[in-house]
C-alpha cells in the first residue's frame, strides 16, 4: 500500500491509560459544590419532586449530611434556607436566628473544616418572591442593598467561610464588601453570582427553596439569555468592586459564556449546574434513554473544559462516588 502522508492523531488515544496520560481535563471531589435546601422544624426530609434524590432537610438532619459529604471528599457546601414565616422584606434572611444562621453554626461546630457558602439573597424569605424591596410596584435597587449587606453581616457573624450573593441588583458587590470590612470581616470572600441570566432552567429549584415570585418575572434584574457582552460588562463590575469568585449560572447553556470570563478575568470561575440541568438529565436516566453516570460525567466534564475551576451542582455525591469507585480500581490495579 502506498504511504499516505497525514498525521495520526490516534497514536494518544490506543488505549486507556495512553489517553489518561494526556488529558487535559481533570474532574476531582475538589471542584464540587453541593447545594443544600435547610428547612425549621424536626425530622423533615422532604423530597423535592421535581428534583429526584434532593431533599428539604431539617437542621436535626444537617449534622449526618455534613458527615456524609465529608466522608464521600465533598469540601464546601451552599446553603439555602426556607424559613417557616415571609414578610415583604425578607426579614428572616438577615435575623441572626435565622435557618441559615443557625445551619452555618451547626455545621462549623460539627465539621469546623467544611467550608460553607451562604446564599446572600431574599428571595426565600420575601411573600412576594423577589430578591429585593418592592416600592410602586417594582423592585428597588439602592433600598434592597442594604438588606442584603445585613444578610450578608448576620451570616458572617455566624461563621460563612464566603458570602455568595445571587440578587443581581447593581452594586451589590460593593456595598457588601464595604459592609463586611466595616464589621470586621475582610478577610470573608465573595463568590459573586456575577452572570445570572433569566433562565426557565431554574423552575425546580424554586420548587425546592419555595422561592417563585409571586408577581412577574425576574428579568428586569437578571440578564436576558441572548446577550453575551452584557455578561463580560457584569462580571468587570463586580472584579472592580471586590468580587473572589465569579459565577456564571445557569452552566450548560452558557459555556461560552464561562469560557470568555475564564479569558478575560484571572479569578476563580464557578459554573453553577442548576436545577433545570440535573431533573433534566434525572428524568431521562430514570426512563432509562440515557447513562447517567457517563452523561454527568461528559457535563462536568465539559464545564471544567470550558474554564470553570468549581462546579455548584446537584450531582455532586453522585460523583464523589463515581470518581472515589475508580481511585479504588486504579489502586487495585497498581
Amino acid at each position: 500500500m502506498e504511504e499516505i502522508d497525514f498525521k495520526r492523531h490516534r497514536r494518544l488515544r490506543k488505549n486507556a491509560f495512553m489517553r489518561d496520560l494526556v488529558r487535559e481535563n481533570h474532574l476531582s471531589t475538589d471542584d464540587l459544590i453541593y447545594p443544600l435546601f435547610v428547612v425549621e422544624g424536626e425530622k423533615i426530609r422532604n423530597p423535592v419532586p421535581s428534583m429526584p434524590g434532593i431533599e428539604q432537610i431539617s437542621l436535626d438532619y444537617l449534622a449526618d449530611e455534613i458527615r456524609e459529604l465529608q466522608t464521600l471528599g465533598i469540601k464546601a457546601v451552599l446553603l439555602f434556607g426556607i424559613p417557616n414565616e415571609k414578610d415583604h422584606v425578607g426579614s428572616g434572611a438577615y435575623d441572626e436566628n435565622g435557618i441559615v444562621q443557625k445551619a452555618i453554626q451547626l455545621i462549623k461546630s460539627e465539621v469546623p473544616e467544611m467550608l460553607v457558602i451562604a446564599d446572600t439573597c431574599l428571595c426565600e424569605y420575601t411573600d412576594h418572591g423577589h430578591c429585593g424591596l418592592i416600592i410602586d410596584g417594582e423592585v428597588a435597587n439602592d433600598p434592597s442593598l442594604q438588606l442584603h449587606v445585613k444578610t450578608a453581616i448576620s451570616q458572617a457573624k455566624a461563621g460563612a467561610d464566603i458570602i455568595a450573593p445571587s440578587n443581581m441588583m447593581d452594586g451589590f458587590v460593593k456595598a457588601i464588601r464595604k459592609g463586611l470590612d466595616n464589621n470586621g470581616f475582610s478577610y470573608v470572600p465573595i463568590m459573586s453570582y456575577a452572570v445570572k441570566y433569566a433562565s426557565a432552567f431554574y423552575g425546580p429549584f424554586r420548587d425546592a427553596a419555595d422561592s417563585a415570585p409571586q408577581f412577574g418575572d425576574r428579568k428586569t434584574y437578571q440578564m436576558d439569555p441572548a446577550n453575551r457582552l452584557e455578561a463580560l460588562r457584569e462580571a468587570e463590575a463586580d472584579v472592580e468592586e471586590g468580587a473572589d469568585f465569579l459565577i456564571v449560572k445557569p452552566g450548560m447553556p452558557y459555556m461560552d459564556i464561562i469560557r470568555d470570563v475564564k479569558n478575560a478575568f484571572h479569578l476563580p470561575i464557578v459554573a453553577y449546574n442548576v436545577s433545570g440541568e440535573y431533573s433534566m438529565v434525572k428524568a431521562a436516566a430514570l426512563n432509562g434513554w440515557i447513562d447517567e453516570k457517563q452523561i454527568v460525567m461528559e457535563l462536568l466534564t465539559g464545564f471544567k473544559r470550558a474554564g470553570a475551576d468549581l462546579i455548584i451542582t446537584y450531582f455532586a455525591k453522585d460523583v464523589a462516588k463515581w470518581l472515589n469507585e475508580s481511585s479504588l480500581k486504579q489502586g487495585k490495579k497498581a
